[in-house]
């Protein structure tokens, strides 16, 4: 997969003191990323639903889901990755045992169907998808901040290479929901400017 460049968007409004794309609404908002990206944080400036909501991207019918029904919200991707028979998050160790680690499987992420008459949901934009990227060495020292206090399971196996692959993973995730129709949006931080992938979304 070839990795597309970005801009910073340029019409912008401010929803809770933070800039998003002035094209989207704040109900559509799905924030996701790896471990220590800041999710939750963003997601409590925002007054949204921070209990993190796990979506696998592989299973039919997962853009019905309930945990979908309350936004803003903080969801965990489950992925299909290579040689790996169930879709898993990038901090379980199904993924992180594999040595190499493996590539996500996109031809396994399934979607949703194109809208096809005036009365049928539109499921390319009901959801906007923000991932949140900073750079892996922000990560991994947030990340081995919290390792010190035993806070989140998921630092127990931690190292910048992890961080920089899982930041990977996400970003090509990214690129492929964009390449699919997805409205997708990418910034390192809650003060960083919203960026969107240069190429155009394929038509819905």
């Amino acid at each position: 997969m070839s990795e597309l460049s970005t801009q910073p968007i340029e019409a912008l409004q401010h929803f809770k003191g933070i800039d998003f794309p002035g094209d989207i609404r704040f109900g559509q908002i799905l924030v996701t990323g790896p471990p220590g990206a800041g999710k939750s944080t963003l997601i409590v400036r925002l007054g949204g639903w921070s209990e993190e909501g796990y979506l696998d991207l592989g299973r039919k019918h997962w853009w019905r889901s309930e945990i979908l029904s309350v936004r803003p919200r903080e969801i965990h991707l489950g992925l299909p990755f290579r040689g790996l028979p169930n879709a898993v998050s990038v901090f379980d160790a199904e993924f992180l045992d594999r040595d190499p680690l493996p590539p996500v499987d996109f031809d396994r992420i399934v979607l949703p169907p194109r809208k096809r008459y005036f009365f049928s949901v539109d499921w390319y934009r009901r959801y906007v998808f923000e991932f949140l990227l900073p750079p892996a060495e922000v990560v991994f020292e947030r990340r081995t901040e919290r390792a010190r206090h035993s806070t989140h399971p998921v630092d127990a196996q931690l190292s910048l290479e992890i961080c920089a692959a899982q930041l990977d993973v996400f970003r090509r995730v990214a690129e492929h929901l964009h390449q699919q129709g997805f409205k997708v949006y990418l910034r390192e931080g809650m003060d960083g400017r919203p960026r969107r992938f240069r190429e155009p979304q394929s038509p819905p």
